[in-house]
């Protein structure tokens, strides 16, 4: 059973038993109405207590259970919470530590709640697209008032318990207390044993004095933060149903806006992403219990942008970095440029000057390899160029301690060669953090072919520690993220030669959801990034077809925003793209040279182009071992590359659209005389799952 029963005196108490959060599972929802049904059939008992074991009450639905004939098999929540309002005998929640989702439903429900000081209460459903449920936005405006009920339901944040216990006229809780809160609730019930009736929420008026005019008010406000996602407005609807509607009118309102919601798109993206994060944190052959090492040091090479940032990761967790660079003055610059970003933190009130001091107090910085001896983690953040690494790798192999961890921050080069220049193979690894390192949350880890188990597990857990999202890649010419980019890359080329402009790819992409286009993108970055690549790629792979545009861009050395001037034109002191008659002129005469007549082409050919040149090259990186499943590609996409959180990123927008339509696509574009047409032959795991009317997930 996930719910325990036991009688203290002439109270019964139910203990919901799911670890880690009392998840309500079909088990614990079983457990909860037999539990009731046993306190009311013992003429000994006189009032009930229900509450969660260890670390919280109740997390709210079971996660595992997810998307399963488990997940809505009776009892579901809906009937527990009818079973505890129809109970002959009082019920008292005792809520602890976290209250959440279902968790806070089910409390509500109750006749009583009693609180401990610390629980965090919450109703995060929207985060998943959804509003709650099983009552929440019926009955916590009933106790809490319009205003602070929608806060959240609508933020999905949590809140802690007591600042919700001080809210005027609040009915939320009736008693909360410091510490022993089941001690406290059982007390509580014994005191209200012979009340009759108990009070029910529902039996509540929910009122507001200026009732339209406030719910006016939260939709102006609520649709201009949530777009792109339905959910939030859908929650003001469903918590206005209380104050408009009888109590069951207005459960059947939040039921019919709930199960809409389930079929949206935008909650399949959201969802799809709540559970590929964690997804991506397990290693099929990586055991969960394999024994990790310690990181209490870490040395930085490099004190460049990534550097710096790499290193303000370690310094927020509270571990020590040592920075290594070959001058002074580089060293100078990069402590200062760390400095700088703190500082404007403390500015704007997001850190304390105690931790920005304690954080500096941590950094040290060396011209000698001799001081990384005793670290656990060496992080390489050189120039991107193989003989530049290898004198790096074997320097560290001869001076750091057997043990430790060396892993390179390289974008595309092969980890196996990096760690074929040491005498350890196995304790080396790829940790590609994106720029700015100490903003954006992905983490690629790159596992070589000698890679340890120990190193990766290690490193998955370090890069938790410094609230990464971690994605396992394996070794390839720019692994997951990039190596899709590539594609990604060329087509937004070639729809130039065809006769798009650089600003209506831009606009279309964007508009689809990224928060940049491939040219601004490009500007932002710098052109000369990608110019080196291609011409390391003419060497490697010189059968590779690009437009030609992008290097007459780099010849005229516009390398975007650092030089005021690339595919835009840019002000001094503004990052506004300006359209270039410059770019213009060079496309135009670029195009007749390679005696192509301009084409109109519509903004859904571009999104289509561009989104589906990500979701063949991802097809072939799992079919291929370089990614474990197709939700580790969205989670780089999502948290790397500004793919549009609410599509859920390209493996789900493709199963989405459907594969069948995806593949029929494809196979258009191969036709186009100026594309690459045996780059749109569906890759074979995708012609695969199309032909057999399945998806990725």
């Amino acid at each position: 059973m996930s719910a325990n029963y036991e009688v203290r005196g002439n109270v019964a108490v139910i203990t919901l038993d799911n670890p880690p959060v009392n998840g309500l599972g079909h088990a614990t929802r079983l457990g909860i109405a037999q539990g009731l049904e046993k306190a009311n059939a013992d003429a000994n008992v006189k009032a009930i207590v229900i509450t969660g074991a260890g670390k919280a009450f109740s997390g709210g639905a079971d996660i595992k259970e997810f998307g399963s004939p488990k997940a809505l098999a009776e009892p579901n929540l809906l009937s527990v919470i009818l079973a505890i309002e129809a109970s002959d005998k009082p019920t008292v929640a005792a809520i602890h530590t976290v209250c959440m989702g279902g968790g806070l439903e089910l409390a509500l429900g109750c006749n009583y709640r009693v609180v401990q000081a610390g629980t965090q209460i919450a109703l995060p459903e929207v985060k998943l697209g959804l509003l709650p449920g099983a009552g929440g936005t019926q009955r916590l405006p009933r106790v809490l008032g319009a205003e602070n009920a929608l806060n959240i339901i609508v933020s999905g944040e949590p809140v802690p318990a007591e600042m919700l216990a001080k809210a005027p006229g609040q009915k939320l809780f009736d008693k909360l207390v410091d510490a022993n809160v089941l001690d406290a609730a059982i007390a509580f019930a014994q005191e209200k044993a012979d009340v009759r009736p108990a009070p029910l929420v529902r039996n509540l008026k929910a009122q507001h004095p200026q009732r339209e005019a406030y719910f006016q008010f939260a939709r102006n406000m609520v649709g201009g933060m949530s777009k792109n996602f339905p959910a939030p407005l859908r929650c003001v609807d469903a918590v206005e149903a209380a104050f408009t509607k009888k109590f069951d009118d207005g459960m059947r309102a939040e039921r019919e806006l709930f199960t809409a919601l389930m079929f949206t798109p935008e909650s399949k993206a959201l969802r799809h992403l709540f559970m590929a994060e964690r997804a991506a944190s397990k290693i099929p052959d990586v055991p969960s219990d394999t024994p990790t090492r310690e990181i209490k040091k870490v040395g930085v090479i490099g004190a460049g942008t990534m550097g710096g940032g790499i290193s303000m990761n370690f310094l927020n967790a509270g571990i020590p970095v040592t920075i290594l660079e070959t001058k002074q003055e580089a060293l100078d610059r990069g402590v200062a440029t760390i400095r700088k970003n703190y500082e404007a933190q403390v500015k704007k009130g997001k850190l304390k000057q105690d931790k920005y001091d304690q954080r500096m107090a941590l950094l040290s910085t060396t011209l000698n390899y001799a001081d990384l001896k005793d670290s656990d983690l060496v992080i390489e953040a050189v120039f991107e160029e193989l003989g530049v690494k290898e004198a790096v790798f074997k320097t560290l192999d001869e001076v750091v301690k057997p043990g430790a961890i060396l892993a390179s921050n390289t974008s595309t080069l092969d980890v196996n060669k990096i760690a074929a220049f040491t005498k350890r193979p196995q304790d080396v690894v790829g940790m590609h953090f994106f720029s700015p390192a100490n903003v954006m949350k992905l983490l690629e880890v790159v596992r070589g072919e000698k890679t340890a188990k120990d190193v990766l597990a290690t490193v998955m857990q370090i890069g938790k520690k410094i609230k990464k999202t971690c994605v396992v890649s394996g070794v390839c010419d720019g692994f997951i993220g990039n190596r899709m980019i590539e594609q990604y890359s060329r087509q937004a080329g070639f729809l130039l030669d065809e006769g798009a402009s650089p600003e209506q790819v831009d606009k279309a992409i964007e508009k689809f959801g990224f928060a940049m286009g491939p040219f601004r993108m490009g500007d932002l970055a710098g052109n000369d990034i990608g110019w080196a690549i291609r011409k390391r790629r003419s060497v490697e792979k010189p059968g590779m077809r690009y437009s030609k545009t992008a290097d007459l861009l780099c010849e005229i050395g516009r390398y975007g925003q650092k030089t005021g001037a690339g595919w835009y034109d840019y002000v001094p002191g503004k990052r506004d793209a300006i359209p270039s008659p410059v770019v213009t002129e060079m496309i135009d005469k670029h195009r007749a040279s390679l005696g192509i007549t301009p084409r109109k082409i519509s903004d859904e050919e571009i999104v289509q182009r561009l989104v589906f040149s990500l979701v063949n090259e991802g097809a072939k990186i799992v079919e291929e071992g370089i990614a474990a499943r197709a939700s580790d590609i969205d989670m780089v996409y999502l948290t790397g590359y500004g793919f549009p959180m609410h599509r859920g990123g390209p493996m789900q927008y493709a199963d989405e659209v459907g594969l069948f339509n995806v593949a029929a696509a494809m196979k258009r574009f191969a036709k186009n005389p100026n594309d690459d047409a045996e780059f749109w032959q569906p890759a074979p795991l995708l012609a695969k799952l199309a032909a057999e009317g399945k998806t990725f997930s």
